[in-house]
């Protein structure tokens, strides 16, 4: 694989909540656990790992620790899709899973579902005293 698909796979410079889902979920693909079993391993809800990978929140410092206590997938992987520093059997391993994790955000966005990130709801017009 090139080095500018690699920066565009990870995202590279990106540290939106959408950059960091997909990063997440590569990363959760990665270590083969569900999202349940992460949540459990992290010791947060499901839903707090769902929402990080809808890119309603951004991944938290235990699931980014865990990640790299576990998985020796860093920060800086996470936060700003830096990827040189991954050991080479992580850099091999991760690519095919971003490439999946930004298929599956692409398909999940083109179904019309509005996800994190995207706009947001219309504000309620107040009437004016007169």
């Amino acid at each position: 694989m090139q080095l500018d698909q690699k920066i565009a796979l990870a995202m590279t410079g990106d540290d939106s909540k959408k950059a960091q889902a997909i990063r997440l979920r590569a990363a959760r693909m990665l270590a083969g656990l569900g999202q349940e079993e992460l949540a459990r391993q992290v010791g947060v809800g499901k839903s707090a790992i769902s929402n990080m990978e809808l890119a309603v929140s951004y991944p938290s410092l235990p699931v980014m620790r865990y990640f790299y206590r576990g998985h020796r997938v860093d920060f800086n992987f996470f936060m700003n899709g830096d990827f040189a520093q991954l050991p080479g059997d992580v850099q091999e391993q991760i690519f095919p899973h971003l490439e999946t994790a930004h298929s599956e955000w692409d398909r999940r966005e083109g179904s019309g579902r509005v996800r994190g990130g995207g706009p947001s709801a219309p504000k309620k017009s107040r009437k004016s005293k007169t």
